[in-house]
C-alpha cells in the first residue's frame, strides 16, 4: 500500500499552507460558481404532477409544505432537514416505484418515508430526465443523449436533484443536477447551494435574496 510521506512538523506545515492557499482559491471559485447558479433563469411548471406518499396523493405544490423552495432528490430506490427548513426550503425524495414498494423496502431497511413519494403513473421522472425509457424515446441524461445507459433493458432509473421555487400560486423549475454533479450534495449547505435563493446570507451574490430565518437554528450561517 502506498502511504503519504513521513516528514517533520515544519515540512508538514509548509505543505499544508500551500494546499490551504489552493483550497481558498477553490472556495472563491466555488462561491462564484454558486452565484452564477443562482443567476440562472427559471421555467414555469405548467403540468400538474401528483405524487403518492404516506398520507395519500399530494401535488407538487403540496410538497413545498408552505415553504418558498423545494429540493427533490430523485431516489433510484435507495441534522440537514432542520437547517434546510430554516431557509424556507423543503426537501423530498421521489421514486418511480409504486408507493407500496417504497414503504415495504423502507420498513425492511429501517428507512424513514415521511418525505418519500412515489411518482408512479406520473410524467415527473420523465420530464426531469431521471427515468430513461426507449419506448418513450427518452434517453437523455445530464443534458445529453445517453443511449448506452439503457444497456440491454428498455428502461433505466438514474439519480439526480431538481430544485423548484414557488411564487404565489406559480411554481418554477430553477435547477437540476445529475451524475457526478450530485457527489457533493449531502449537507444543508450543499442542498441550499443548488437553490435559486441559496444560503440567504448577506455575503452571497447576487444581493437581495436574504430571507428571515423561519424555524430551525437561527445561528446557521455561511
Amino acid at each position: 500500500m502506498s502511504l503519504p510521506d513521513v516528514v517533520s512538523r515544519e515540512q508538514w506545515l509548509e505543505a499544508r499552507r500551500r494546499l490551504l492557499a489552493r483550497e481558498k482559491e477553490f472556495t472563491r471559485s466555488h462561491d462564484a460558481l454558486n452565484a452564477d447558479r443562482r443567476r440562472l433563469p427559471m421555467v414555469k411548471v405548467d403540468k400538474e404532477y401528483v405524487f403518492e406518499g404516506p398520507d395519500g396523493q399530494v401535488t407538487l405544490a403540496q410538497l413545498f409544505g408552505g415553504k418558498r423552495q423545494l429540493v427533490v432528490q430523485h431516489a433510484m430506490f435507495p441534522g440537514v432537514l432542520e437547517h434546510v427548513a430554516s431557509r424556507d426550503t423543503a426537501l423530498a425524495l421521489a421514486s418511480r416505484a409504486p408507493y407500496d414498494k417504497i414503504a415495504a423496502t423502507a420498513q425492511e431497511r429501517g428507512w424513514t418515508v415521511a418525505s418519500w413519494y412515489s411518482t408512479h403513473g406520473s410524467d415527473f421522472n420523465y420530464d426531469y430526465q431521471v427515468s430513461l425509457d426507449a419506448d418513450r424515446g427518452q434517453a437523455e441524461y445530464n443534458y445529453r443523449a445517453e443511449p448506452d445507459l439503457l444497456g440491454g433493458d428498455r428502461s433505466a432509473e438514474m439519480p439526480g436533484y431538481s430544485c423548484f421555487l414557488r411564487e404565489g400560486d406559480e411554481i418554477f423549475h430553477t435547477y437540476s443536477a445529475f451524475a457526478r454533479g450530485t457527489e457533493y450534495v449531502g449537507n444543508a449547505y450543499t442542498y441550499l447551494d443548488m437553490t435559486a435563493l441559496g444560503r440567504q446570507e448577506d455575503w452571497e451574490e447576487p444581493k437581495g435574496r436574504v430571507a428571515p430565518v423561519r424555524g430551525g437554528d437561527p445561528t446557521f450561517t455561511g
